[in-house]
């Protein structure tokens, strides 16, 4: 249903590339409302068709089939230049032979806009993004993330109702693209306009997005806030993609949990004690073995094999542990603890099974008794 609020609603959108038997369904029936003002990012692996959407958006590639509507207005068969819209893309296409405050204006020049507002709406753009006085320079004298920054002006300049943003941070180094993501949505919320991001980095979509849509095969697998993708994931896809996910089920579920069903708990909600630990009456238990140990710097990541069949991988915070014990964990028999209210059924297999779908975590799993 399409709201009046909604900056971007799709509505049975398909693309199908190539015709007969050489057809490729890149994106299958989508249905997506993304509010006005709101930082939406599209995530998914490679081919997953979230890139094919944002082009769709833009003007770039016309549906097979469905709707576009930007602020509710119907723009499905309508050029680029027709829809209030702007993009910046990971190789941020700057003009090297342009200064930065020229890059910034061009497409107002080309609007005909006249000079002296041209000049003062790119030095507002400039402050925008952190960058006055950089206006006089060249693209090649400045950093990646400064650049990517001047693709930003250059696009919030002609002041568009939605930004889209085809995984621009994407060629910047770690350090500096976690800088930018929040730099990013410091920006977002100061210019209100509606953004739309695309990116394969979960902790991408995680730390900017207000809601998140976990693409998979052409199709959107889940929608929700960060919050609601991570700890309440609809499918095993979701569980798996989003962060990393242990998944209890068949003879594992039963003994573990002690009921049928797929389950999901996230690694840092796993405790390792000693194999005697006594076990609350609200804590699931499992015995098993250190099969590996990983150092990570701020965290050690154990992969324990269990007795009950199956693996579970820990993320233990390193308060304590140091990189030089890693490799006495080793073989170690352990015993693996976690609240009930932790553990997550996840509701696509509850529903194959005729099982009623909690909306939460699970609230129905008996205690372990044993």
């Amino acid at each position: 249903m399409v709201e009046s609020s909604d900056a971007v609603a799709l509505s049975g959108l398909r693309k199908v590339f190539g015709s007969g038997a050489d057809a490729v369904t890149a994106v299958d029936s989508v249905d997506l409302a993304i509010r006005d003002g709101e930082f939406f990012s599209m995530l998914g692996p490679s081919g997953s068709g979230k890139t094919t959407v944002l082009r769709m958006i833009a003007g770039f590639e016309l549906p097979t089939a469905g709707t576009i509507l930007l602020g509710g207005v119907d723009v499905s068969r309508k050029a680029p230049f027709e829809r209030d819209v702007n993009t910046v893309f990971q190789d941020y296409a700057l003009f090297p032979h342009m200064s930065v405050a020229d890059n910034i204006a061009y497409g107002l020049k080309v609007r005909g806009v006249r000079r002296d507002e041209r000049r003062r709406r790119a030095g507002e753009a400039l402050e925008t993004v952190r960058l006055s006085g950089y206006g006089a320079r060249r693209p090649g004298q400045l950093s990646g993330g400064q650049r990517q920054r001047v693709a930003l002006a250059r696009a919030l300049v002609n002041r568009p109702k939605v930004l889209l943003l085809d995984e621009p941070l994407g060629a910047l180094d770690l350090k500096l693209r976690e800088e930018m993501q929040v730099e990013l949505k410091a920006i977002q919320r100061e210019v209100g306009i509606t953004f739309v991001f695309v990116t394969h980095d979960q902790e991408e979509a995680l730390t900017m997005s207000d809601r998140i849509a976990v693409f998979r095969a052409g199709r959107i697998e889940q929608v929700g806030t960060p919050a609601e993708i991570y700890e309440f994931p609809a499918t095993d896809f979701v569980a798996g993609f989003v962060g990393t996910s242990n998944l209890l089920r068949g003879e594992t579920a039963r003994t573990v949990v002690g009921t049928e069903g797929t389950f999901s708990i996230r690694p840092e909600k796993l405790r390792i004690v000693a194999q005697d630990a006594a076990v609350a009456a609200d804590e699931c238990v499992a015995d098993g073995s250190v099969a590996d140990v990983v150092y990570v710097g701020a965290a050690t990541r154990f992969l324990v094999d269990l007795d009950a069949g199956g693996r579970l991988v820990v993320l233990q915070q390193n308060v304590e542990t140091s990189s030089s014990e890693v490799t006495s964990w080793r073989d170690r028999r352990v015993r693996l603890l976690w609240r009930r209210d932790q553990l997550f059924r996840l509701p696509d297999v509850a529903a194959e099974s005729g099982a009623e779908l909690p909306h939460s975590p699970l609230d129905a799993v008996p205690a372990h008794t044993g």
